[in-house]
């Protein structure tokens, strides 16, 4: 049972270095061919959908590994181990892009959010001075530095940990034997 258990525990480590990877060389990608895209809602959801996609991937193999029997525990520990591996090399990514290396994009994509935002409060005929003050708000504010980037981690991790209790409810499975 024990070595079952490490085994899912490396199971989760692979699949959040797998995520890592994935939402890594995305942001690198993108920063390198085409930083807009950055700016885009449709590719938050992407990727959201495709870390979940993962998370539940994790979870599966766990439970095969399980005998097809995983508790809600261990369930949700390895979509969280998975999520948390994965979100970290990307915050690191995005860190090394935005504060080490290129901080200059970093003014750029926030310059670009701002127009985008501006965009979209006048289309909801947001009255000129909230717009004001939201903008106001936002230039004083760098999206991308490493403190809002760790915050930006915290957050996420707790978002898609809520994700995470519906998948481990939905996949768990308990062993008949053991509740004897």
């Amino acid at each position: 049972m024990e070595q079952e258990q490490i085994s899912t525990k490396k199971t989760s480590v692979n699949y959040g270095l797998a995520l890592g990877a994935i939402l890594g060389l995305t942001t690198t990608l993108i920063y390198v061919f085409n930083m807009e895209l950055l700016t885009k809602w449709w590719l938050g959801i992407i990727l959201f959908l495709i870390a979940i996609g993962i998370g539940i991937v994790s979870v599966a193999k766990s439970k095969d590994i399980l005998g097809g029997f995983i508790s809600f525990k261990e369930a949700f520990t390895s979509y969280f181990i998975t999520m948390a591996i994965g979100l970290l090399i990307s915050v690191i990514v995005g860190v090394l892009i935005f504060v080490v290396i290129d901080p200059e994009a970093a003014v750029e994509l926030q310059e670009r959010i701002i127009e985008i935002t501006r965009s979209m409060l006048e289309s909801f005929g947001t009255p000129e001075a909230d717009i004001n003050n939201a903008i106001a708000e936002m230039e004083g504010e760098n999206s991308y530095s490493f403190a809002n980037q760790l915050q930006g981690y915290v957050f996420q991790l707790a978002f898609y940990s809520v994700f995470g209790l519906l998948v481990a409810l939905i996949m768990k499975k308990n062993d008949p034997a053991l509740e004897l």
